[in-house]
C-alpha cells in the first residue's frame, strides 16, 4: 500500500470535513421541515424547535390537511401535469433532438438557429400571457401542450445524439434499419444517460410548477404548488379570527411541505447513477 506524504493527508482530512459539513448544511432543512411540522403547538409558537421534535408528537397538521378534498384534487393535478406532461415534452425532446442533429436534414442551421434565437430573445411575460390566452390555454390539456417545449433541454439532446459514432448509424443503415429504428434502436439506447437528465429536469419543472399554473388554469386544474400557496395566504392572513387548533399554522406550512418533497426525493435517487454515467455511453474503440 503507497504511504501517504503529509500533504495529501492534509487534503484528504479536509476534503472529507468539507464534504461532511456540506452533506449536514443540505440535509439540516429536511429534518427540520419534518421535525416542525409534528412538534407541539407550544413549541412552535415559542420557536424553540432547532433540529429535533419538540414536545409531545403531534400529527393534526397531516391529519387535517389529508381530510381537505381540495389537497388531495390538487396532489392529483400535480401528478397528472408532471406524468404527462414529462411523456410530451420527452417526446418533442427526442424527435426533435434526432432531426436537429442530422447534418442532411434540410435546413438544419436555418432550424438550429431559431431554436437557439428562442432562448436569446423572448416577447415577455404580458405577450406570452395574451398567447396563451388567445390560443386558449385555459385547461389541463392545452396546458401540457403549450408548455411542452424546451428549447434548452432539447438542444442538450441535440448534442449528445451528435456526439454518437457515426460509424453505428451507418452500419445499421447497410443492414436496412429505418430512421424510427436508428432513434429507438441505436440513438436511445445509447443515450440513456442524457434521456434520464432532461427527463428529470422536465418532471421536476412539472413537478414545481406555479406561475403560469396561476395564471391560466381555472380552481379545479390548479397545482399542489398553487394550492399551498393559497393555503399559506390563508395561514398568515387570518388576523386571529380563524378557528383555534391544536397545531402551530406553522406545523401546517411545513406539513404542507413535506408533502410537496416526498415524490422527488423518493425518485431522485433512482435516477441519479444515469448522470455521472454519460461520459462514458455511447463509446467507440477504434
Amino acid at each position: 500500500m503507497k504511504r501517504l506524504d503529509r500533504s495529501e493527508i492534509i487534503f484528504k482530512v479536509l476534503a472529507y470535513v468539507l464534504l461532511t459539513l456540506f452533506s449536514l448544511a443540505c440535509l439540516y432543512p429536511f429534518i427540520f421541515i419534518i421535525s416542525a411540522s409534528v412538534s407541539s403547538k407550544a413549541a412552535m409558537d415559542a420557536s424553540k424547535v432547532y433540529l429535533w421534535p419538540v414536545g409531545p408528537l403531534q400529527f393534526d397538521a397531516y391529519v387535517e390537511m389529508f381530510g381537505k378534498s381540495a389537497f388531495w384534487l390538487a396532489y392529483c393535478n400535480t401528478l397528472f401535469y408532471t406524468m404527462y406532461g414529462t411523456i410530451v415534452s420527452m417526446l418533442v425532446a427526442i424527435t426533435g433532438a434526432y432531426a436537429l442533429s442530422k447534418s442532411r436534414l434540410m435546413f438544419g442551421r436555418g432550424f438550429n438557429f431559431m431554436l437557439v434565437f428562442t432562448m436569446w430573445f423572448s416577447a415577455g411575460m404580458i405577450p406570452t400571457w395574451n398567447n396563451f390566452k388567445s390560443l386558449g390555454v385555459d385547461n389541463r390539456y392545452m396546458y401540457i401542450i403549450a408548455l411542452g417545449f424546451n428549447a434548452f433541454n432539447i438542444i442538450l439532446l441535440r448534442n449528445y445524439f451528435s456526439s454518437v459514432s457515426t460509424e453505428i448509424e451507418e452500419a445499421a443503415t447497410i443492414d436496412g434499419a429505418t430512421e424510427f429504428q436508428l432513434l429507438t434502436k441505436i440513438y436511445i439506447p445509447m443515450s440513456k444517460a442524457s434521456i434520464a437528465t432532461v427527463t428529470m429536469f422536465y418532471a421536476i419543472s412539472r413537478w414545481n410548477g406555479y406561475l403560469w399554473a396561476q395564471m391560466l388554469l381555472g380552481p379545479n386544474d390548479q397545482p399542489l404548488q398553487v394550492y399551498i400557496r393559497q393555503e399559506l395566504n390563508n395561514l398568515f392572513n387570518d388576523d386571529g379570527g380563524g378557528v383555534i387548533t391544536s397545531y402551530s399554522p406553522y406545523s401546517m406550512q411545513y406539513a404542507l411541505l413535506v408533502c410537496s418533497i416526498i415524490p422527488i426525493v423518493i425518485i431522485y435517487p433512482k435516477i441519479q447513477k444515469y448522470f455521472a454515467a454519460g461520459v462514458n455511453v455511447g463509446g467507440v474503440k477504434e
